[in-house]
């Protein structure tokens, strides 16, 4: 019985059951959070439902962590020794995903620090920022993206070629011309935003010629 009042004794002093519980609560519900952000505004091309399944845990588990270790320099280093043995072989795909588990993991850390506000005040600010950055990154990509037309076709004549383009798009660079006597082989690159203008091209460069080849290549990551 003495040894047990000990330990209580010792418990709380160390940890607050009251904090504890508050952070708990906080984090979770922000973990939460995190994650429905993540499912319908993040770009990443894995299965975000299967991955952001981990956030909660991933973020309760480092409150966990900070909760004990904080009191104690031994256990601090202790779990430096831990995580010096254990190897993490899990695959980023997407520098986007690591983003979000630094983001999970601070508010982790800032909760076990019981410093509830804190984590509230940094989802708060961090979230927004976030949204705005995949939204301009959307712009950007339609507006920024470069497209290459090939096409093969016995018209001859370059600058109707040109025309075609230019009217349904707003950059056009002749970058390689292939003649032959009957066909010729024409290298563009263009700016389009959207699919009806893909469509648009089509039709105007089969109006001077049924019989035309046309390849149309999306290049977004490339800045013109």
């Amino acid at each position: 019985m003495l040894n047990y009042e000990k330990y209580l004794s010792d418990f709380n002093a160390t940890i607050n059951i009251q904090d504890f519980l508050v952070n708990f609560i906080v984090v979770a519900i922000l973990a939460v959070l995190v994650q429905q952000f993540y499912i319908r505004f993040a770009k990443s091309l894995s299965d975000r439902r299967k991955f952001s399944a981990i956030f909660l845990p991933l973020a309760l588990a480092t409150l966990l962590i900070i909760t004990v270790i904080k009191s104690s320099i031994a256990l601090s280093l202790g779990l430096v020794g831990a995580l010096s043995i254990v190897r993490f072989r899990a695959a980023i795909k997407d520098p986007e995903e690591l983003t979000y588990l630094f983001l999970v993991i601070g508010l982790g850390i800032v909760g076990g620090a019981n410093k509830p506000l804190l984590a509230i005040l940094s989802f708060a600010v961090i979230l927004p920022i976030l949204y705005l950055h995949s939204r301009m990154g959307n712009k950007q990509k339609t507006l920024a993206g470069k497209t290459h037309i090939n096409i093969s076709t016995n018209h001859s004549d370059s600058r109707q070629i040109i025309d075609c383009i230019t009217s349904h798009s707003k950059y056009v660079e002749l970058k390689r011309v292939d003649a032959a006597k009957e066909e010729n082989f024409y290298v563009l690159v263009t700016k389009i935003e959207d699919i009806d203008s893909i469509e648009k091209i089509k039709n105007s460069i089969f109006e001077l010629d049924a019989s035309a080849k046309i390849s149309i290549v999306d290049q977004p990551d490339v800045i013109l």
